[in-house]
């Protein structure tokens, strides 16, 4: 982060605060006087950057501006567009067919309703200025104010599904999908029901949206919040500092054990006794049934409540997994613990091949071994310590090259938030019981866009972006025919072909083809005053850039058919 951006940072924080001690009629004299210190800084820079003319003029004015988006957010052009639009369909089409309802709620909320509710992470929470009295905050997920739907509507039951933006102060690495403003897709299941049946609905429907969404192999790692904190307690973690330990022992996927334990011990205050306890579980990772076996065995652990009470929700959760023929793409994995705060009971994330370094990969691993893996035999990377062993990772921390997208979809179960939200309003209310889970859209959509340029590159057809969902061009040929492609056009759109063609009275055949593939559209309607006095055209299947050659249209002739049976002929090529 440059000097001038710290700053910047620096000053929206202290007015946050300063407004918030004034609100609380405190003394906010020291934080008014650093503010207008940095203020200083601030302009003294600009007036330095202008006088070695590093300032961009603009337009009719004094100063200047970078023509830019902020730092985390992008443009979306019509081809990235038109594929998260797909990615966006897909997922609700998934969510409805489950029986989801979609709500909205505001993209900004008061910012009691988010504080404390995201642990560690809510450092990352964007805060407004004071509107009217209010103090908001821009929402960090879909989650939080979900819940605080549920608690102020007095809904006890519902299976919703929500796609909006969310906003986050973190580091952002664009080409792997992590932005400061981005899409979430959520679907969630709130009432009281069954133990792990709506919870292996949930995960049921992750297996099919992500195979749907054709993300290449994929594996969800699977944790149970009771279990992890039955480890801790069983380790003597004391019990102010299980999230705050929970949240380090998150962070194995992206770094080695040396280092979380040196968090542990150094910046958390745990003892290395406790935190190599810790070790000698957080490193099982396996085929669920495999792991559920081993930790079983373990006396000392069966004998702490809260993890036996965890191992029987995921021994019947691994039985509906099965039924739901999801369980083999399942990881039981000990590492994972999902560092917000809000986590009660099952936590799960899943990965694809592009989402994690090989050194930390998954067992079932991703894509597939060609032979069965167990959590005693490993297939796994050298530099990664058998599945299943007890030993934790110990190679170094990957840099972002390595790293990956990171999770492309995460979740588990919250019972408590809706409650919370509730007693702090004063309201004496049943529990609201919640599972669900959230899909990152601009990871996946990254996914998504490197396996589109690297088959592009082995089709040689690199550079070509449909930014258009059109279906057919309709051109001319031996004249202009203004007024019937307009009609023909307009014939097909009325009976829902997505169709254009050129805005042009007398437009040149070589120009009307490059048109149509410069926007992939996969079929050309061609009409000629011969055709169309039998009362026909030509449709021709567009198959590239190779239907031109040096200006001229290489068999352009395409198949003759009838006007009034183009509608029923293109749609059964369409369906072809």
């Amino acid at each position: 982060m440059s000097s001038s951006t710290a700053i910047t940072d620096r000053i929206a924080l202290l007015q946050s605060q300063i407004k918030e001690l004034k609100v609380q009629k405190q003394d906010a004299t020291p934080l008014i006087d650093e503010m207008k210190s940095l203020k200083l800084q601030v302009a003294e820079q600009k007036k330095a950057d202008a006088a070695a003319g590093l300032a961009a003029p603009s337009a009719g004015g004094e100063g200047g501006f970078q023509l830019k988006v902020p730092k985390g957010t992008k443009d979306h052009d019509p081809a990235a567009t038109l594929m998260r639009k797909k990615i966006f369909n897909t997922l609700e089409g998934i969510f409805v067919k489950y029986g989801g309802a979609t709500i909205d709620t505001p993209v900004f909320e008061l910012r009691e309703i988010l504080a404390g509710k995201y642990g560690e992470d809510s450092k990352l929470i964007y805060d407004l200025q004071d509107q009217g009295g209010e103090l908001c905050s821009l929402r960090y997920d879909l989650t939080v104010p979900f819940a605080r739907y549920l608690a102020m509507n007095g809904v006890v039951s519902m299976k919703r599904f929500h796609i909006g933006k969310v906003y986050r102060r973190d580091q952002p690495v664009m080409s792997k999908g992590r932005m400061r403003e981005f899409y979430q897709c959520d679907f969630d299941i709130a009432g009281t029901y069954d133990s792990m049946v709506p919870d292996a609905e949930v995960l049921s429907l992750v297996v099919e949206a992500l195979t749907a969404l054709d993300v290449g192999e994929f594996t969800v790692k699977l944790n149970h919040r009771k279990i992890l904190d039955g480890i801790f307690e069983h380790a003597g973690v004391p019990a102010d500092k299980t999230r705050a330990i929970s949240s380090a022992v998150d962070k194995l996927d992206k770094v080695s054990w040396e280092e979380v334990k040196r968090e542990m011990v150094s910046e958390k205050g745990l003892s290395e006794v406790v935190a190599d306890k810790i070790g000698q579980y957080v490193g099982w990772k396996g085929p669920g049934r495999e792991v559920l076996a081993k930790l079983e065995a373990d006396d000392g652990l069966m004998s702490v409540k809260s993890a036996k009470a965890g191992l029987e929700d995921m021994k019947l959760l691994f039985d509906y997994l099965e039924v739901y023929g999801a369980l083999d793409k399942m990881s039981f994995d000990m590492s994972l613990a999902r560092g917000l705060d809000y986590y009660t009971g099952i936590i799960y994330e899943a990965i694809t091949e592009a989402s994690a370094p090989p050194s930390k990969s998954p067992v079932p691993s991703v894509p597939p071994p060609t032979t069965a893996t167990s959590s005693s035999k490993s297939k796994s990377s050298s530099t990664s310590p058998p599945a299943g062993s007890g030993a934790v990772p110990a190679d170094g921390e990957p840099d972002e090259t390595s790293v990956g997208v990171g999770s492309i979809a995460a979740g588990g179960r919250y019972d408590n938030l809706v409650g919370m939200f509730s007693a702090s309003a004063g309201r004496k209310a049943d529990p609201v019981p919640c599972v669900g889970i959230s899909f990152g859209v601009e990871r996946i959509y990254s996914i998504m866009e490197m396996k589109r340029r690297a088959r592009e590159a082995k089709e040689g057809t690199a550079g070509k972006k449909s930014g258009k969902e059109t279906e057919v061009y309709v051109l001319a040929l031996g004249g202009g025919l203004v007024k019937e492609r307009m009609g023909f056009t307009k014939m097909l759109r009325d009976n829902g072909i997505k169709a254009e063609f050129m805005y042009k009275t007398k437009p040149k055949p070589p120009a009307q083809w490059k048109a149509a593939d410069d926007d992939q559209i996969p079929f050309v309607a061609i009409l000629a005053p011969a055709e169309l006095e039998k009362g026909t055209v030509r449709i021709k299947k567009q198959v590239g850039k190779e239907a031109v050659e040096g200006g001229a249209v290489a068999d352009e002739r395409g198949e003759e058919v009838n006007v009034s049976e183009v509608v029923a002929y293109l749609r059964r090529k369409m369906a072809e």
